[in-house]
């Protein structure tokens, strides 16, 4: 059984895919790199399948009919072997001596006596033209070097959410918590980071900067217009996290508290682009999604549309809603978040 597997999700990734498998080979045999082809027409699957030819025992190439990025993770979390399970996007990266340290610490905790669920370390924002390189690093808020639960979890500030890139999870556990992400749909990474999150309970914390996230091409799905034109699938995203909240019951407090946090930002991302938009039909959607907020579960509803940025967020007026913009371009400078 491998250590560690690596999901690639590939579409129509001909340009940079090759980087990001080289970077994944240095683990060697400990790792296996299931690189999906979700139905490209450029190409993906002639490259994902010379790599399979020429590392049989540490690629694997899996091809399907285009179902978009959560139903790529999917045929990587059901074709994994891997102890562990990792997703790197087809245009990110990971550093060679972090990634060596990581599957060391991985090795050395399935030596000991308790089960680690959820890995942690940290990432680079790899943003076109930028001079300097944003880190996204935890050590003020997890114990470094040692097993710990929710309970030993420090205040995390709105802009030290986990994102995928930052995390590894058990597979076994992915299976147990029955994750499985909507197709054809955009930003379904905020739910493989969100969803599992109850059935963790033993969290390592490993301060290395592992994986690099490439920001700057034009269709990227970050991109603030394209984020616009996919709105109804941040949406669904969105409710769909409303939903995973309000199941989570009475689980820790701590992680309650991150969690709420994390589905906050999120509504707030929504809402404001949103408000970009700028047109009836938009504004129309962003009172339906607090509706359907509301009609699932009015004390969340309340708590979200009474936190600092619901209340930014829905500003009365045209005039409001410049605020809100404003305030969401402050935001981004001092959180760090997109």
């Amino acid at each position: 059984m491998k250590l560690l597997s690596i999901a690639i999700p590939c579409y129509n990734s001909q340009d940079y895919m090759e980087k990001c498998i080289e970077s994944l080979l240095v683990g060697g045999e400990e790792v296996e790199i299931l690189v999906v082809d979700d139905g490209s027409s450029d190409r993906t699957a002639e490259i994902a399948d010379a790599y399979a030819e020429k590392y049989p025992t540490i690629v694997k190439a899996i091809h399907q009919e285009n179902g978009g990025h959560g139903e790529a993770v999917n045929a990587g979390m059901r074709n994994a072997t891997g102890l562990y399970f990792k997703v790197v996007d087809s245009d990110d990266w990971v550093n060679k001596e972090a990634y060596i340290s990581i599957l060391k610490t991985l090795y050395e905790l399935l030596r000991g006596p308790e089960t680690v669920d959820l890995l942690i370390s940290n990432f680079v924002y790899e943003k076109q033209g930028a001079t300097r390189k944003k880190v996204m690093q935890y050590r003020r808020c997890l114990p470094q070097n040692k097993i710990f639960g929710w309970d030993e979890v420090r205040h995390m500030p709105k802009g030290k959410y986990l994102l995928m890139h930052s995390m590894i999870y058990r597979t076994q556990l992915l299976h147990d918590c029955g994750l499985e992400l909507p197709k054809h749909t955009f930003y379904v990474d905020n739910l493989f980071a969100f969803e599992p999150l109850p059935y963790v309970k033993n969290l390592y914390y490993l301060d290395v900067n592992f994986y690099r996230y490439f920001i700057g091409r034009d269709d990227q799905s970050v991109n603030e217009k394209v984020m616009i034109k996919r709105i109804d699938q941040q949406i669904r995203v969105n409710k769909l996290m409303v939903d995973a909240y309000i199941k989570c019951g009475n689980t820790n407090r701590r992680l309650k508290a991150y969690m709420f946090s994390y589905l906050d930002i999120i509504t707030t991302i929504s809402s404001i682009m949103l408000i970009r938009a700028n047109t009836e039909e938009s504004l129309q959607k962003k009172k339906e999604l607090l509706e359907y907020i509301k009609s699932e579960n009015r004390a969340v509803y309340n708590k979200l549309r009474h936190s600092l940025f619901g209340r930014v967020m829905n500003l009365p007026g045209r005039g409001g809603r410049k605020m809100s913009v404003a305030a969401y371009k402050i935001s981004q400078k001092f959180y760090g978040f997109n």
